[in-house]
């Protein structure tokens, strides 16, 4: 068998496993909908209609833009409730789908900051836990919850979800999360990504 192809077996099966392993943390009882286009940019959503007709305030946290605003763009374009907090170290805006259309722009607030375990907003490029960032935009609950950070998304989540399974509280201030998950490097180990995976879903 050719590198080629054994690099193309080994890829699909690291694809396929995780499904097989871990199974969605919580199923859907609404319509399951993709929202923003095809490719990475888009993600799965549960019960979307639910979430355009909030009568309070709709909060969108969108971590990982690069180039790619759609899946925030679409969001608002269907919710005129909700705004979008968005948060990249790499990029100095949002993507054209939301930069090139100031009706949406208005209900959209960009940050070129990193989400990490710790604050240090010093460092280059600031550094910001999810529990900061919410309570300095005075935020207590987050209906999307959009994570897309090349690995940053295992320290981070972790740091978060701590405090709430030290003290025993009834579940995290978010309506549901849609993560990218990378698990390369140390992330990897199979141990490790176990504990992780299960410490959020006892949160």
């Amino acid at each position: 068998m050719r590198a080629s192809s054994i690099r193309s077996t080994f890829t699909a099966l690291i694809q396929f496993l995780p499904g097989d392993f871990f199974y969605p943390a919580f199923n859907c009882p609404h319509r399951i909908e993709r929202v923003g286009q095809v490719g990475d940019g888009g993600k799965w959503l549960c019960g979307v209609d639910r979430i355009v007709e909030k009568r309070t305030p709709c909060v969108i946290y969108s971590f990982g833009v690069n180039h790619d605003s759609s899946f925030e763009a679409a969001m608002l374009e269907r919710a005129p409730g909700c705004q979008v907090w968005g948060y990249d170290f790499s990029v100095d805006s949002w993507g054209p789908q939301l930069q090139n259309n100031p009706t949406l722009s208005q209900r959209a607030h960009f940050f070129p900051y990193a989400l990490g375990p710790r604050d240090a907003q010093m460092e280059s490029p600031p550094m910001y836990t999810l529990q900061t960032l919410m309570e300095m935009n005075g935020h207590d609950f987050i209906d999307v919850l959009k994570i897309d950070i090349e690995g940053g998304e295992f320290d981070a989540l972790a740091a978060f979800v701590k405090p709430y399974l030290a003290s025993g509280a009834p579940g995290l201030p978010v309506g549901q999360m849609q993560i990218e998950i990378h698990a390369w490097g140390g992330n990897g180990d199979f141990a490790k990504f176990l504990t992780w995976w299960e410490n959020l879903e006892r949160s």
